[in-house]
């Protein structure tokens, strides 16, 4: 049988099709010393099919804290009392000078978030209020995350003017009930569905290293390929106090870059975008490896309730990579 990287390199990289699961499951367990050579491949399948743009985005969090779902992974969750994080609410305005400072740090792209199960019309009407506002000042495009969703409210953010919405669907489905509870797979996925009906584009991704196994890592990104989302968000477990998952491991920097490129093998095609955790698991360095290991985006600054790399750091290393930023 031909080498894991021979195969790669003829389906995905030559045929741009995307690897089946044996082989996304063996990329998995390849040895530390094939390291270099997994992520040069995955580079060179990201700059043959994406190309070598890089997009940047912003997010603010609307509505932060005291969301009633039981998402283990989320300091968010108003179910774990010993979580520090505290319900805040902004306004319209902060909502603006952030879009602003997103565009100054490079970002086509801005995602306004809430912690909710899903939107209610007091939340609809907010968004549609900041969404004018940016639109007047700021240019940049306008993507939302804010839950669960009805057909008539993904038809109304459509009106809005939202051209992308993330709904993540977090793990493999055989794995979803140990990490939530209040609400089920399928509710993600139909809410997925309704994003493209509604002509919106679909952001879906979620986190490694919740406790997963390998299979279940695969299972996911297959998961995430049949919905055919735009962008795919790659959080690695960043352990919130207070959670259920606050004294799981860090995902280790092979781990990680394997988990990298993996995705990209799963979806040759699609914009892979670094989000939380990245810092941790990849060191400070890891950007640059992921960006030379198959990914194409970046979450500039921070994130919802962590910190990330400051948006300067991240410009300088793309222009030292030579890699374009992404324009409107």
């Amino acid at each position: 049988m031909a080498d894991i990287l021979d195969r790669i390199r003829s389906t995905v990289l030559e045929a741009g099709e995307p690897a089946g699961a044996e082989d996304l499951l063996e990329v998995l367990h390849i040895e530390d010393a094939r390291l270099a050579e997994l992520s040069a491949l995955a580079h060179e399948v990201r700059l043959k099919w994406c190309g070598d743009i890089v997009e940047v985005e912003g997010i603010i969090s609307l509505k932060t804290g005291g969301c009633g779902e039981d998402c283990s992974f989320c300091s968010q969750s108003g179910l774990f009392n010993e979580s520090p994080v505290r319900a805040v609410r902004l306004d319209v305005a902060e909502l603006v000078e952030a879009a602003k400072q997103s565009s100054k740090n490079g970002a086509t792209e801005f995602c306004i978030v809430a912690a909710v199960r899903g939107p209610d019309e007091r939340l609809l009407d907010q968004v549609q209020d900041a969404i004018v506002a940016i639109e007047r000042d700021v240019d940049i495009n306008i993507s939302a995350s804010l839950g669960i969703l009805t057909a008539e409210q993904a038809a109304r953010l459509r009106e809005m003017g939202v051209k992308r919405y993330n709904h993540n669907l977090e793990t493999a489905r055989s794995h979803f009930p140990q990490i939530v509870s209040t609400h089920d797979w399928l509710e993600r996925q139909r809410t997925l569905e309704l994003v493209r009906d509604n002509g919106m584009e679909i952001c879906s991704g979620g986190i490694i290293g919740m406790g997963e196994t390998l299979e279940q890592r695969v299972e996911f990104a297959q998961q995430l390929a049949a919905v055919e989302p735009c962008e795919v968000p790659i959080n690695f477990l960043d352990p919130r106090p207070g959670t259920p998952l606050a004294n799981y491991p860090v995902p280790t920097r092979g781990e990680s870059l394997r988990a990298i490129a993996m995705f990209r093998f799963a979806m040759p095609r699609t914009i892979l975008r670094f989000a939380g955790g990245r810092e941790l698991s990849l060191g400070d360095d890891g950007t640059e490896a992921g960006l030379l290991g198959g990914m194409n985006a970046i979450i500039a600054g921070n994130y919802l309730t962590t910190l990330g790399r400051a948006a300067e750091k991240d410009l300088d290393m793309l222009d030292r990579l030579q890699l374009p930023l992404k324009v409107l």
